[in-house]
């Protein structure tokens, strides 16, 4: 069963919450990458995560224009076309990307469902720009694995 919201503001902390969670996962396998590289990778991701969860805490506080859910959603379908991954302090950069993308999918979704089942309007938008934001983030993630894993392949 889907969690239902009686206001914006219960929309709001459900969101920033699921940027703090995300926050967390990105930090903590931060923590357990052997490979410098990739242990800045996921702190960059972890990053990111709470510039998202900064903007959304602005947004409670009145401090966003009105959302514009008009643009498309330019998508590549990589993550698609991926197995499911498990992640490991070896993983590869490649296996990462993936991780990321697969998360970013699922959250997008989550947003796409509690869109169709808001009970307002503005709710349903705000949903909405919160599934355009992961959407995005996901589209990000399979760009930078077209950029660098496809192409040495």
């Amino acid at each position: 069963m889907t969690k239902m919201f009686a206001t914006i503001q219960e929309v709001l902390d459900f969101a920033i919450a699921r940027e703090q969670d995300a926050h967390g996962f990105y930090t903590k396998l931060a923590g357990t990458m052997k490979d410098p590289a990739m242990k800045q990778a996921f702190l960059e991701f972890a990053a990111e995560e709470l510039e998202h969860k900064a903007r959304l805490e602005a947004v409670k506080q009145g401090e966003y224009g009105p959302v514009d859910n008009s643009l498309p959603i330019p998508r590549m379908a990589i993550a698609e076309c991926l197995k499911e991954v498990t992640p490991s302090s070896d993983m590869e950069y490649a296996t990462a990307l993936t991780l990321a993308m697969k998360r970013e999918k699922a959250t997008y979704m989550l947003y796409l469902r509690l869109a169709s089942e808001a009970k307002s309007k503005p709710m349903a938008e705000l949903f909405l720009a919160l599934a355009h934001q992961e959407a995005n983030h996901k589209l990000r993630f399979e760009i930078e694995y077209d950029d660098v894993v496809l192409k040495e392949n």
